[in-house]
């Protein structure tokens, strides 16, 4: 069977990065800036680099996606597993894997029902850990000296709190200024309840003795800075008692079942912290007279009863009768019983005195100093011992230093004398590593001069031959950049001359019939872009 002969083709040739980058731009110039609603797919975390891919998609498709770490790091809204949203962003493709993907700038929930269903779901998650439960939730503080607020300071929020409180009780209130809507918002307040719950007991700031979290009313996004989880858990670990007025009494967030009370507005918030100073006045004065008229009514009570034991008690003679009687008894008895407790005492003195002669005195002086005498002897003859075995355990903790000091002394000279051996073996070695080193840089210098020399064009020009220059100092390479009556240098191996160029009428000739070489096809690099 014969060969055919090879079909020809007049349509260009691409290689697959040329085709790639054309499908590129092509896809880029299209699509430059696109919004995109899908249900997020795949999202397990920011990777490693901090850059976060996933997938959008719907009933019947699916697009690549991704963030880079810079973008997600400002997101108001981070991404979420089964979430669905509206992702702006660019649409571009990979080459690597020929591929199409979406690279995200903005992201936001796809209306209120998402954001509904991201809080309830957050909401489960917090109270499975027991953020929410009533156990951990202090009680308010009756009459508080210092209430911290947490707030907008050019809303009108702080001004109906103050108002409230200047009416009902007026307490001191520092103000932490706070964003309550927009970016960076619930790392704000997140920040300012911890600020407070901070601050010492004791310290030029006084520590609040209640805190206050207040926002006036908005939409659902416009609230949902509280409720965000680092919000919640910073109500939930505040040490100082929390009261959550955000938004209108219909407005609910995740900071009200964190916090240790709920208020519907902020102005009932400022009730709940403080009663009103009118009504304990009044609450006082009846308290008052009622204490009065308890006292009055006691003391009537307490009157009478004394009168009635008063009546039932004996006169003043009938009481010292008795004892009046007794001590008639004892005057009339005294007498003779002082005689006879003398007499007692004269007969001891007397059995006394007859045991206290001259003789009985001077034995037990004898025998006193017979026992100092005995003492002393033993107390001499212990004090020689001891002071014997004194010497004898010196003497041998002497001997024993000895003998350790010698044995430290030759240890010390022996590891002196490894330590001279091991620094002459080092200083060899490394004697023998320099004079190593300097013969292979020697020798690499070496190596580079011939190499040079070898290279260098005056190698040429020791062969006889010439470079020839124009007057720019330029080196000519053919006769046809050289136009007639040029200046030339010409550099031979042992100096250089100047020269003119003369042109013959063969190589005008041959200039003039030249045909002009056709232009190459230069291709453009093609910037491939990165994806990191």
């Amino acid at each position: 069977m014969p060969k055919l002969p090879a079909t020809l083709s007049n349509s260009s040739e691409f290689t697959v990065t040329e085709l790639s980058s054309a499908l590129k731009r092509t896809v880029e110039d299209a699509y430059g800036h696109v919004r995109v609603r899908g249900e997020i797919s795949g999202f397990r975390g920011p990777h490693s680099s901090g850059h976060c891919y996933f997938a959008l998609k719907d009933e019947g498709a699916k697009i690549e996606a991704v963030i880079w770490k810079g973008v997600h790091g400002r997101m108001r809204f981070k991404p979420q597993e089964g979430l669905e949203v509206i992702a702006t962003g660019k649409l571009t493709t990979f080459p690597g894997s020929s591929k199409y993907q979406i690279v995200i700038e903005a992201i936001e929930p796809a209306g209120v029902g998402a954001l509904m269903a991201l809080m309830e779901e957050r909401k489960r998650k917090l109270s499975a850990e027991g953020l929410f439960d009533e156990s951990r939730k202090q009680l308010l503080p009756w009459l508080p000296e210092v209430i911290g607020v947490v707030t907008s300071p050019t809303g009108a929020v702080i001004r109906d709190i103050l108002h409230r409180l200047a009416d009902r009780f007026p307490r001191r209130v520092l103000v932490w200024p706070v964003k309550v809507q927009g970016e960076g918002s619930a790392e704000q307040v997140a920040a300012a309840i911890h600020g407070f719950n901070a601050l010492p007991l004791d310290g030029p700031i006084p520590r609040p003795d209640l805190l206050i979290v207040a926002r006036g009313g908005g939409s659902l996004e416009d609230l949902w800075s509280f409720n965000e989880e680092i919000v919640v858990r910073a109500a939930a670990e505040s040490m100082i008692p929390l009261i959550s007025a955000v938004g209108h009494e219909t407005d609910v967030t995740l900071i009200d079942f964190a916090a240790d009370k709920r208020a519907p507005t902020p102005t009932a918030a400022a009730e709940m912290a403080v009663p009103v100073r009118a009504e304990l006045f009044v609450e006082i004065s009846a308290y008052e007279r009622r204490m009065m008229l308890c006292w009055q009514r006691g003391q009537d009570s307490r009157r009478n009863e004394l009168r009635a034991a008063t009546r039932a008690l004996p006169t003043l003679s009938e009481l010292l009768a008795i004892p009046r009687q007794r001590l008639d008894g004892a005057s009339a008895s005294l007498p003779r019983a002082l005689k006879a407790n003398t007499h007692a005492h004269h007969r001891r003195f007397a059995q006394a005195a007859a045991g206290l002669t001259l003789r009985v005195l001077r034995g037990q002086i004898a025998q006193a100093t017979h026992r100092f005498t005995v003492a002393g002897e033993r107390l001499t003859l212990s004090s020689r011992a001891l002071l014997r075995q004194r010497r004898d355990r010196f003497a041998g903790l002497e001997i024993r230093l000895k003998a350790s000091k010698s044995a430290n002394a030759q240890a010390q000279r022996n590891a002196i004398a490894r330590d001279r051996e091991r620094a002459l073996r080092l200083g060899e070695r490394a004697h023998r590593a320099l004079a190593t080193m300097v013969q292979r840089q020697q020798a690499r210098v070496l190596a580079s001069g011939q190499l040079l020399a070898a290279l260098s064009y005056r190698s040429v020009l020791a062969r006889g031959f010439a470079l020839v220059r124009d007057a720019h100092g330029a080196a000519l390479h053919a006769a046809a950049h050289i136009g007639p009556g040029a200046h030339l240098s010409i550099e031979f191996a042992d100096g250089r001359v100047g020269a003119t160029a003369d042109l013959d009428r063969a190589t005008a000739t041959a200039r003039e019939t030249k045909p002009a070489a056709a232009p190459k096809r230069v291709v453009k690099p093609v910037d491939q872009g990165t994806l990191f």
